[in-house]
Parts: C-alpha cells; sequence; structure tokens
C-alpha cells in the first residue's frame, strides 16, 4: 500500500471527513511535518472507494459548503490494520539499519 494510501486511512480512522479536512488532519497530525496535495489526494480517495476500502456521500459542511465525505468500510478497517502492521514492520527495520550506519 502507497504511504498516502495509509495516511488517508488514518485520517478517517478518526471518522468521516472530507477531502480538505483529511489534508488538515493529516497535517496537524504530523505536527507539519506531512502534506499532502489535492493532484494526489483526489485520485487516490477514488481508487479507495473503487477497491472498497472507502464509501463517500455527498453532504454539507459546518461552512454550508457541499463537499463529499468519506468514510471507512469494514474492509477499509482490515486494510488500515494491515498498513500499520507492515508500517510498524518498515519503522523496525529503518531503525535497526540507522543503528549500524
Amino acid at each position: 500500500m502507497a504511504p498516502l494510501e495509509l495516511l488517508i486511512l488514518e485520517s478517517l480512522d478518526a471518522g468521516p471527513n472530507h477531502g480538505f479536512g483529511i489534508t488538515l488532519r493529516v497535517q496537524e497530525g504530523s505536527g507539519g511535518l506531512l502534506t499532502v496535495e489535492e493532484g494526489s489526494l483526489y485520485p487516490a480517495l477514488r481508487r479507495l472507494e473503487k477497491d472498497g476500502a472507502l464509501t463517500a456521500e455527498w453532504s454539507t459542511t459546518a461552512a454550508g459548503r457541499r463537499a463529499r465525505y468519506y468514510r471507512l468500510t469494514p474492509a477499509g478497517r482490515k486494510r488500515l490494520a494491515k498498513a500499520r502492521d507492515k508500517w510498524a514492520e518498515v519503522a523496525k527495520g529503518m531503525a535497526r539499519l540507522l543503528r549500524f550506519a
């Protein structure tokens, strides 16, 4: 799974959100270290929806604008759990490598 997809699924684990809200969760959750560009976000959201990891529906934001809200499906939650495990393995490997560098 691409890191961007992991970031999207992780941000939606906190609850449904629209595209701009997802970018804010990623940015705020990473302390400003990570950003998600629109040109990457929306194609990834469409892929995840097509794959059954997300559902989407139109709703109105608190600011009164129409926006598409994305929500994790049960399949998306399973995919997120597997991606978390895989990322933990990668992080352990990197930590071992950096100790010897």
